[in-house]
């Protein structure tokens, strides 16, 4: 083998095995689980009390805010497993435990998917708690918001279209 030979193959090499670099990424996400965790429950504990206080807007807003908290708890799910699947190793589950059915069905381009469509229906929900607040809410800030999700919702559409035309 010549230098130039070895000299390649020990930087493709650590480049190959730089992707375990990852891996303490993906169990931080873990960590943030339980921080979304912790901020679910606290959030349902300040809520259970009043419930029958509360009038149908201000209920629905506060279901809302928990229905946004789970959705970012499945994103951070995907991201984790479908990223660690994806970009570092697979992942070495026994027969004998339940097993996800979409683990290793994800590749990058189902994955940036799923990710923008969560990103919108979370956007979705910040916009729509926005509408039931609509009178405590500044014009200009509505329309900014609507704008920034407007983006948000164009862009997963433009991504799901080069998605689709990429693979045809």
């Amino acid at each position: 083998m010549s230098p130039a030979q070895k000299a390649s193959y020990t930087m493709e090499r650590l480049m190959y095995v730089s992707r375990w670099l990852l891996a303490p990424v993906y169990l931080g996400l873990s960590l943030t689980l339980v921080a979304l965790f912790i901020k679910f429950f606290q959030e349902l504990y300040h809520f259970i009390p009043f419930i029958l206080e509360l009038d149908e807007s201000q209920l629905v807003l506060k279901l809302l805010s928990l229905i946004d908290l789970t959705l970012v708890g499945n994103l951070i799910i995907i991201v984790m497993f479908s990223g660690y699947e994806n970009f570092v190793s697979r992942l070495n589950i026994s027969e004998t435990t339940e097993k996800l059915d979409w683990l290793g069905t994800h590749d990058y381009g189902s994955l940036k998917m799923k990710v923008a469509a969560s990103i919108v229906a979370i956007s979705s929900i910040h916009l729509l708690k926005i509408f039931m607040n609509i009178e405590t809410v500044n014009n200009d800030k509505i329309m900014w918001f609507a704008l920034v999700h407007l983006t948000l919702v164009i862009s997963a559409l433009l991504m799901g279209y080069l998605d689709k035309v990429t693979k045809h």
